[in-house]
Parts: C-alpha cells; sequence; structure tokens
C-alpha cells in the first residue's frame, strides 16, 4: 500500500478489518453501453456504485465534458454512497484506472483526507481469485461533507501559463496530441508548449500503474523539471486524473489538473491551437 494505491491482498485484508474502507466502483467507458449492469453482474462484496458521469463530475457544458460538480450535488452522491469523514475510502474502475482516479482526484479535491485507488482494478480482483457479489448495494448513509479547492485546479489560463513556465502534460494518444485526428472533440491539436506524454506509458503489461523510480525516468525523459509548475489534461480531465495519480506516486508535489482539459479549451476560438 502507498498513500495512493492499494493492491489486492491489501484491500481484502482491509475489508476483513474492524473497520473497513467504502468501497466504490466506478467502473466507466467513454463510448458504449453504460456500466451499471456490469456492477450489478458482480462486484467487490459491499462496494456501491458510483456513476462518473452523473455523480462525480457536472453536466457537460461549457466547462468541458466532465466539469467540476456542483458541490452540493457531490456530496449528495458521495453520502449517498457510504462515504464517510471518518473512515479510508477505495475506488476501483475495470482496471483502466482512469475513471478510479477521476474519483479520487475529485474526493481529495472535495477535502476526504484518505483516498485510495485499487491498483489494476476490478480486473485484478478477479485475477487474484477474490470473492464479487451480484445485486445493488445499499449503504448506511454517509456523513461526508464537501469542502472543495483542497487541490490545485487549472483553468485555461492558469494552463497556458504552465505549458510556458513549467511542464503541461498532454496525456492524449500522439495522433490526437499532433492534430493528426480527433475522434471525439470538433476541434484537433493540442495545448501550445504542452508536451505529449500518453497516459498509457505510465501503465505495466498487466494493468498496475508503473512502480515509482519508474515513474520519476519517465516523466523525467518528458521534460519534469524539478521545481517547476506541472500539470496534466486530456480530453476531459478523466484520463488525466491517472497522471495526475502517477505524479503523486512519484513523488511530484501538488501537480495540478485542468479539469476542462481540451474539450473546454477548444470552447474559445480565440485560444490558440497547435498541430505537429
Amino acid at each position: 500500500m502507498t498513500d495512493s494505491l492499494i493492491s489486492v491482498p491489501g484491500l481484502a485484508q482491509a475489508l476483513a478489518s474492524a473497520q473497513p474502507p467504502t468501497v466504490l466502483d466506478v467502473r466507466w467507458r467513454l463510448t458504449g453501453p453504460p456500466t451499471r449492469a456490469e456492477y450489478e453482474a458482480g462486484h467487490i462484496p459491499g462496494a456501491a456504485f458510483v456513476d462518473l458521469d452523473t455523480d462525480v463530475c457536472g453536466k457537460p457544458g461549457a466547462g468541458g465534458r466532465h466539469p467540476l460538480p456542483d458541490p452540493d450535488a457531490l456530496e449528495e452522491a458521495l453520502r449517498a454512497a457510504g462515504v464517510r469523514q471518518d473512515r479510508a475510502v477505495v475506488a476501483y474502475d475495470g482496471g483502466e484506472s482512469q475513471a478510479a482516479a477521476r474519483l479520487w482526484w475529485t474526493l481529495r479535491w472535495a477535502g476526504h483526507p484518505r483516498v485510495l485507488v485499487l491498483d489494476g482494478g476490478f480486473a485484478a480482483w478477479r485475477a487474484g481469485k477474490r470473492p464479487v457479489e451480484p445485486g445493488t448495494v445499499v449503504p448506511p448513509r454517509g456523513d461526508f461533507t464537501v469542502r472543495p479547492g483542497q487541490l490545485p485546479v487549472l483553468d485555461a489560463a492558469d494552463a497556458a501559463r504552465v505549458a510556458g513556465t513549467g511542464v503541461l502534460f498532454d496525456v492524449r494518444i500522439p495522433p490526437r496530441y499532433r492534430g493528426e485526428a480527433e475522434p471525439i472533440d470538433p476541434v484537433a491539436g493540442h495545448i501550445p508548449g504542452a508536451v505529449n506524454l500518453p497516459a498509457g506509458e505510465l501503465m505495466g503489461p498487466d494493468g498496475h500503474l508503473l512502480p515509482a523510480p519508474q515513474l520519476r525516468e519517465r516523466f523525467a525523459a518528458a521534460g519534469l523539471v524539478p521545481d517547476r509548475p506541472v500539470g496534466a489534461y486530456c480530453g476531459s480531465g478523466v484520463t488525466a486524473a491517472n497522471t495526475i495519480l502517477a505524479l503523486t506516486e512519484a513523488g511530484v508535489s501538488e501537480p495540478a489538473l485542468y479539469v476542462g482539459s481540451w474539450s473546454h479549451w477548444i470552447t474559445d476560438p480565440t485560444r490558440p491551437v497547435a498541430r505537429s
């Protein structure tokens, strides 16, 4: 276990303890059918389901496709999922470590003191031959109070500044970064000065986040400089949350997420777009 990750054996041990963590299933996919049916077919015992699109993020619009949530709505969703102030939270997704990382980031932004991501997600849990249960969990109502703003957040102006004075990681795949293809957003390209470091390069072949020494090597090779500001963005602030998680694991202090990401940047046609 680290400050931000928990292993399958670690979670199994924690669930058997006198004060088990609150476990949240946030399986999600960008395209395709909703994942609640997959949760109902089988999930980690005791896990409540939270919807990334409707519970964790705000409504799509001027703020991008996955903007910050309304604090009151977030608090209600988290309390309904059983989140308590005095109990650790473990988030997991299918194994991509994207939706779970965005939930981890959101809970920390909201002021929760102890949030962990299950390394390898549900795929690792099943690979470890751990038990699953069907149906829907309705936990006792939680008491967590949202205190927004506990993590640094970039807006468009901040992102441009970080790209110029530090390093701003664009974590999308190279063709999207270069502006050669854009399957989701109406404009292709990247924020001028941003450095491309695809999120997949931070993951091992087994779906686990790379060890901290290897993460530090990847970030340094991509241009990370100590004591300079660092931020990350993607299409809509979900995949980039995994990079923020990786930066945190690598020991980087206060990496900042551009929550609106590319889907917000392009809402203003006067903002510059780079293609290369």
